[in-house]
């Protein structure tokens, strides 16, 4: 067994994981003010070790589930901004409403 091979691979998973997270975070609508860079896939590595592979396939579900809720997240948003669109869009000189309190 290759340590060095092992603890890059664990390393790869780790920083995978960090981003799966982060994505989740923000699909549940977290806002983050860090701009990190998107995980990419090490160069070298060879192939995943058996030991690993369970933990790659449940990132592997993680990271296909955070996928579906952004593009679910996104469908919102789309919609929201359609609707908001609308609404704001028309007559410019026409009247809009307003709220005055007549009762002082």
């Amino acid at each position: 067994m290759n340590v060095e091979w092992h603890a890059a691979w664990r390393a790869a998973l780790d920083a995978m994981e960090a981003d799966v997270a982060r994505i989740e975070r923000l699909a549940r609508g977290a806002q983050e003010d860090d701009e990190q860079e998107p995980w990419t896939p090490p160069a070298g590595l060879g192939p995943l070790p058996p030991e690993l592979k369970a933990r790659a396939e449940e990132l592997l579900a993680r990271q296909q589930a955070a996928t579906h809720d952004v593009a679910v997240a996104l469908g919102h948003n789309r919609r929201h901004a359609a609707f908001a669109a609308r609404v704001e869009s028309g007559d410019p000189g026409a009247p809009r409403p307003g709220y005055i309190d007549h009762a002082a």
